[in-house]
C-alpha cells in the first residue's frame, strides 16, 4: 500500500478514536453510495455528524481542511441524503472535518464542527 494511503487509513482510525472519546457513537466508516464515500458517520445526541477526515504529513502545501473541495462536498451531500432516507432518520445533519497533521512522531487532531454547509 502506498505511504499516503497508509497515512490516510491511520488518520481515519485516529479520528474514530478521537470522536469516540468525545462521546460520539460511530455508526459507519467508509460508507459508500455511487461515487461518494463518507469517511465517518457519527451520532451524538440528535446530531448526525458527517465527517471527512484529512490527514497530512506536513502543512507545507496547506492545512488538511483546505483539501476538501466543492466536488467532494457535492458527493457527500448526495451520499448523506441517501443514508438518511435509507435509514429513515430524523436528525440534524452537520458536516465536520477532522484535520490531522503529523508533527514529527506525533499527530495533531483538530475537529472542525460545521466545517461547511450544504445549501
Amino acid at each position: 500500500m502506498a505511504e499516503h494511503n497508509e497515512l490516510g487509513k491511520l488518520g481515519e482510525e485516529l479520528a474514530v478514536e478521537f470522536l469516540k472519546s468525545d462521546g460520539y457513537e460511530i455508526l459507519e466508516t467508509n460508507w459508500r453510495f455511487d461515487k461518494a464515500e463518507i469517511d465517518i458517520i457519527a451520532q451524538k445526541d440528535n446530531i448526525l455528524a458527517i465527517v471527512e477526515v484529512k490527514t497530512r504529513s506536513s502543512i507545507e502545501f496547506g492545512l488538511p481542511q483546505d483539501f476538501v473541495k466543492p466536488k467532494k462536498i457535492q458527493l457527500l451531500v448526495k451520499a448523506v441524503n441517501e443514508y438518511v432516507e435509507k435509514n429513515d432518520l430524523d436528525v440534524e445533519i452537520r458536516f465536520d472535518i477532522v484535520a490531522i497533521t503529523k508533527i514529527q512522531s506525533k499527530y495533531n487532531i483538530e475537529h472542525i464542527e460545521e466545517a461547511f454547509y450544504y445549501f
